[in-house]
């Protein structure tokens, strides 16, 4: 399985590894999106009190830690797909169709805000 591999073949490839290691009765839904918690936090924890500039400046060095923070959460999340009987590939689309009706470009392009008066509308994303 190269770089380029597809969902599926990360799902399977995931459902294998657990599948070898007779660990399906532990990956319940539940502890799959505990385990997925804790280890979005510790990659939230490699920028934790980073301003924008020290991130840029250290990304080059933090990648790898990064990218491994990044795989454990989503090496858990294809598991709470595949323990939870979830087409991960028809979540992501029609996430991706909602989101693009909630947020029209001609509204949000540049922007993570509408103009309302509950919102921050000065800040811009650059």
């Amino acid at each position: 399985m190269g770089d380029e591999a597809t969902l599926g073949e990360l799902r399977g490839r995931v459902a294998e590894f657990v599948a070898a290691r007779e660990w399906e009765g532990f990956h319940h839904p539940k502890d799959l999106a505990l385990a997925m918690s804790v280890e979005a936090s510790e990659l939230l924890e490699l920028f934790r009190w980073r301003g924008r500039q020290e991130i840029e400046r250290l990304l080059p060095e933090l990648r790898e830690r990064i990218a491994e923070e990044l795989a454990d959460v989503f090496i858990f999340g294809l598991s709470l797909a595949n323990a939870a009987a979830i087409d991960l590939s028809h979540a992501i689309l029609s996430k991706m169709e909602e989101n693009e009706e909630r947020f029209p470009v001609e509204k949000f392009r540049g922007r993570a805000y509408e103009d309302s008066e509950d919102s921050p509308s000065e800040r811009r994303v650059s």
